[in-house]
C-alpha cells in the first residue's frame, strides 16, 4: 500500500523524498518526533501491515519535549507543528482540508503534510539552527555577520539573567520566550564554531546527552541512588574519574611528545565560572567541596566563625584589609545559608526586591508630604521605612530600616 501512496504523492503534491519522508501512523502520532520542513504521510497502523500488532491501539506516551499542553490529541499536536491553513491531502479523494479543520475521522484515512520552509517549521528542533545558518550568509544579516564569540558573551549573560527573574514567576508564557531567547545563544555560537570547522550543533547535543547519561549510572544503569545527597555524592564522584582520565589522557599526551607541557591536575572547582555572581560561585564551590567530605561537621562551627569574621572586619585597619575581610564574612554568610538549604544568590536578589519596594514607598510618602529625602534626618527617614513595611506586613512589629 505504502508503494502506492508514494506514487500518487509524486503525482498529485510533487513529493520529493530525496530529502528525507515520514512515516506516522495515525495512531502514534503523538510519540512521533515529526519534523515538519520533511514531507509527512499519515497512515492508519493497519493500512502499514497485512497483520497489524496486537498493542495497535493508540498510545499515551507523548514524545519528550512535544508532551505539554494537549500533549496527548494528535489534532492539537499537528496544529502546534503546522500553520492552521497548511494544506492536507486526502489520498484517493479530490478534496483537501487544512490543519485548522482537521477532525479525528480524517486521521481514519491515508494523509499527505507538504514540507514547510524551514523558517516556517518553527516548532522543530532544527528551524533556528537553518535560520541562524540562513542570517550568517553573504546575503542575510549584516548584524549576524558581524558576530563573533566574544561580541555574543554579554548577551548570554543578558539572556541568563532574563531567564533567572522569569523563573521567580513559575512556567509563564514569559518563561518561555526568556528559554528561547537563551537558547538562541547556544545556536548561534554553534554556527559560529561549525563555521570555524570546529564543532556544530549536534556535536553540542551528543556531548550533553553523552555526559548526562554517564553520570547518571543510578537510572540507566546499575547503580543506585536513594536521595537526593546520594546522587550528589556520586555526581562528584563521577567527575573526579572524569578528572582523573583527562589528566592522564593529557599525560600520556605529553610523554609521546604530541602535546605541550602537561597542565597541572584538574581540581573539583574546575569549571565554576569567574564571571558567575560571586554569591552564587560562592555557594557553588562550597557545596562541591561538601560533596567531597569538607565541610563543618555541625551549623555550629560555622555560626562561629561568623562571628570571628565580623570581629576581624571591625578590627580591620585598612581598606584593602576591609575588604578581604568581608570577602570571609560573606563567603561565611553563603555557607550558613547552604547548610540551611538557601540559595545566597536568590536569598539575596530577594532582599533587593524587597528594599526596592520599600524605598518606593519612602520615596511617595516623602513626595506626598511634599518634603526631600535628603531634608529629613534618620528618624524621619525611619518612621517612613515603618510606614513602608507595615503596608506589606501591618501586624509586624516595628523595626529600623537598614543602613
Amino acid at each position: 500500500m505504502l508503494d502506492a501512496l508514494l506514487a500518487e504523492a509524486r503525482l498529485r503534491w510533487g513529493l520529493d523524498a530525496s530529502a528525507g519522508l515520514q512515516v506516522a501512523a495515525a495512531e502514534r502520532l503523538i510519540g512521533t518526533p515529526i519534523e515538519a520542513s520533511r514531507p509527512l504521510i499519515i497512515v492508519p497502523l493497519a493500512s502499514l501491515s497485512a497483520t497489524p500488532a496486537p498493542d495497535a491501539a493508540p498510545i499515551d506516551l507523548a514524545l519528550a519535549g512535544r508532551h505539554g499542553p494537549s500533549g496527548r490529541d494528535p489534532l492539537s499536536l499537528l496544529s502546534r507543528l503546522y500553520p492552521a491553513g497548511h494544506a492536507v491531502g486526502r489520498f484517493g479523494q479530490t478534496a483537501e482540508t487544512t490543519i485548522g479543520a482537521l477532525t479525528a475521522d480524517d486521521l481514519r484515512a491515508p494523509l499527505y503534510l507538504a514540507p514547510l520552509a524551514p523558517e516556517l517549521a518553527s516548532a522543530g528542533p532544527w528551524s533556528m539552527p537553518w535560520i541562524s545558518h540562513r542570517l550568517r550568509q553573504p546575503d542575510g544579516c549584516p548584524w549576524d555577520r558581524e558576530q563573533t564569540h566574544e561580541s555574543l558573551r554579554k548577551h548570554l549573560l543578558e539572556e541568563a539573567y532574563e531567564v533567572y527573574d522569569a523563573l521567580a514567576d513559575g512556567p509563564t508564557p514569559a518563561l518561555a520566550e526568556e528559554l528561547g531567547d537563551l537558547l538562541l545563544q547556544v545556536v548561534l555560537h554553534a554556527q559560529l564554531a561549525a563555521e570555524a570547522g570546529v564543532f556544530d550543533l549536534a556535536d553540542v547535543q551528543a556531548a550533553l546527552a553523552t555526559k548526562i547519561v554517564r553520570r547518571h549510572p543510578h537510572v540507566f544503569g546499575t547503580a543506585e541512588a536513594r536521595t537526593a545527597s546520594d546522587v550528589n555524592r556520586q555526581w562528584e564522584r563521577i567527575k573526579a574519574d572524569e578528572r582523573a582520565t583527562a589528566a592522564e589522557l593529557a599525560e600520556a599526551a605529553g610523554s609521546s611528545g604530541d602535546a605541550a607541557p602537561q597542565a597541572p591536575a584538574k581540581s573539583a572547582l574546575d569549571g565554576i565560572s569567574r564571571s558567575m555572581p560571586a554569591l552564587a560561585a560562592s555557594q557553588e564551590m562550597q557545596e562541591r567541596a561538601a560533596a567531597l567530605g569538607y565541610d563543618w561537621p555541625s551549623i555550629d562551627g560555622i555560626l562561629a566563625k561568623l562571628h570571628e569574621e565580623l570581629g576581624e572586619l571591625l578590627e580591620a585597619g585598612t581598606v584593602r584589609d576591609r575588604e578581604e575581610e568581608l570577602g570571609d564574612l560573606l563567603m561565611v554568610a553563603v555557607n550558613l545559608g547552604r547548610r540551611q538549604g538557601v540559595e545566597a544568590e536568590a536569598a539575596l536578589r530577594s532582599a533587593n526586591d524587597k528594599f526596592r519596594r520599600r524605598f518606593r514607598s519612602v520615596e511617595r510618602q516623602a513626595a506626598e508630604q511634599g518634603v526631600a529625602l535628603r531634608d529629613l534626618d534618620f528618624d524621619q527617614l525611619d518612621v517612613l521605612w515603618a510606614q513602608a513595611k507595615s503596608e506589606e506586613h501591618p501586624a509586624n512589629e516595628h523595626r529600623e530600616m537598614p543602613r
